[in-house]
């Protein structure tokens, strides 16, 4: 008898292959060979775990050995919480979604027939690079040197509004606790180069995308997606919404903090929030910015096709049924051409109708949330949550 098998994991990622943008590089490897990832297994939870047993633990453990009057400043710290607790997770589970869209966009490429055999043979090419790209180790290296560099910039010009269990003050200098040299080595790190890593991967996507956009797609302008037959992309930029959660939250956990302790108010991040959002869309939806040369050729090209055969397939129905109608107004109502011609309008409204950009409004919406939701607990910082509802039930009415 054979053994019965055991139900997929619904978080499991397929076996590995040349679709993965995620399954690649030193840190991979290095879960890989910890078993914190396995082949057919993303092992979510305890990669989760030991992200924050790694980067909270000793932290609390610091504060109580050396610095225990500020053990619950510690355990208030929002500015932590968001970014071990909250973003930290999200890049990790993330990862899954960007790997998702990826392997769905390469394999509709390929059954939807969108390129010849030579077409193929380049695709095959760019995943081979991207394969050698994600695998080197001059990339990972580049983002840890780039994280300390931003840590050593920032502890330099915020080390005076720092918590209390972070620094200590003496003889009118400012000194960094064993728990606030640890965060700035070791937290922040995991944070700051999980940041990086997911940006370096969504940068390897927007590459692909280029190259897509510049091979001989076999587009129709009548396709009823209104984008040429390339609506399907208008999903990509879903993966980036975990890396603009992410950020949003680290960001607005700073801002919240500067309204508490700082004496900031919302106002002075309203331009902040508008450019944050707008960064986010742009670098979202850039890489799709990539077809739209293509896709207003084809709409402009499906204008004056259509168009001319829309001129001979009007003019004899005019002259049929206008001009020369007397005596078979009877065979009107069955005859091949209304039909005919009412398919002809459909075809033809789709090419006017047509955008060159293959949004999804879905997708959009999705990447504002990821953005606007982190930034609610500065919101509550300053305004209590009673008047932010209120506002609400008003602006719904």
């Amino acid at each position: 008898m054979h053994k019965a098998q055991p139900a997929p994991d619904a978080a499991s990622p397929q076996p590995m292959d040349d679709l993965s943008l995620i399954r690649g590089g030193p840190f991979y490897r290095l879960q890989r060979k910890s078993r914190l990832m396995a082949e057919d297994r993303w092992h979510f939870g305890r990669r989760v775990i030991l992200a924050i047993t790694v980067g909270w633990v000793p932290l609390v453990l610091a504060t109580v050995l050396f610095n225990p009057h500020a053990l619950v400043v510690l355990l208030k710290d929002y500015l932590v919480y968001s970014r071990l607790w909250i973003a930290v997770p999200v890049l990790l589970i993330g990862q899954v979604l960007m790997e998702t869209r990826f392997r769905m966009i390469v394999t509709h490429v390929r059954e939807a027939k969108l390129l010849d055999e030579a077409g193929l043979r380049q695709l095959d090419d760019v995943i081979f690079r991207l394969r050698r790209l994600r695998d080197s180790i001059a990339p990972e290296l580049i983002i840890i040197a780039l994280a300390y560099a931003r840590t050593v910039v920032v502890w330099k010009t915020r080390i005076d509004i720092a918590p209390a269990w972070a620094v200590f003050h003496s003889a009118g200098l400012v000194h960094a606790t064993p728990a606030g040299w640890y965060y700035a080595l070791v937290s922040q790190m995991i944070y700051q180069f999980l940041i990086g890593l997911a940006l370096w991967k969504w940068l390897l996507w927007a590459f692909f995308l280029l190259r897509l956009s510049r091979m001989d797609l076999k587009l129709v302008a009548t396709h009823p997606d209104g984008h040429g037959g390339l609506g399907f992309l208008g999903l990509s930029p879903l993966g980036f919404s975990p890396i603009a959660f992410a950020a949003a939250t680290a960001i607005g956990a700073t801002w919240r903090y500067e309204i508490l302790n700082a004496g900031a108010h919302l106002k002075d991040f309203r331009l902040a929030a508008i450019v944050l959002l707008l960064l986010v869309i742009v670098v979202a939806l850039g890489p799709l910015a990539c077809f739209v040369p293509t896709l207003a050729a084809l709409r402009r090209r499906g204008i004056l096709e259509y168009g001319i055969l829309a001129q001979i397939h009007s003019t004899d129905f005019h002259e049929k049924w206008i001009k020369h109608r007397v005596g078979r107004e009877e065979e009107f109502l069955t005859a091949p051409e209304i039909s005919a011609m009412t398919d002809f309008g459909a075809s033809y409204e789709n090419i006017e109708k047509m955008l060159p950009f293959p949004l999804d409004k879905g997708a959009l919406l999705g990447l504002a949330v990821a953005v606007l939701l982190p930034m609610l607990p500065a919101v509550l910082a300053e305004i209590p949550l009673k008047e932010v509802l209120k506002d609400l039930m008003e602006a719904v009415r």
